[in-house]
């Protein structure tokens, strides 16, 4: 029975009704139930946090950052070594 449920589920994702998942979910023990709970709720906070996250924009902080003319010479400090 349960890979038929499954396999339900799988040929009709898109037209599988709540009360059908609910009717599911009252044949479950309690310890599955809650287990059912956490993943849902896992599930829940990944697709917030997938939707909030913003794509970083190329040169968004162009201008503000600059490097001196005389970066690459020697230093001072190292002359003796040189």
């Amino acid at each position: 029975m349960s890979q038929t449920i499954g396999q339900n589920f799988l040929q009709d994702s898109e037209n599988f009704s709540e009360l059908e998942l609910l009717s599911l979910l009252s044949k479950l023990p309690n310890s599955l139930k809650l287990e059912i709970l956490h993943y849902t709720e896992f599930l829940v906070n990944k697709c917030s946090e997938n939707d909030s996250t913003k794509k970083r924009k190329a040169g968004l902080l162009k201008g503000k950052i600059w490097m001196s003319d005389d970066f690459d010479d020697p230093l001072e400090e190292f002359e003796e070594y040189m």
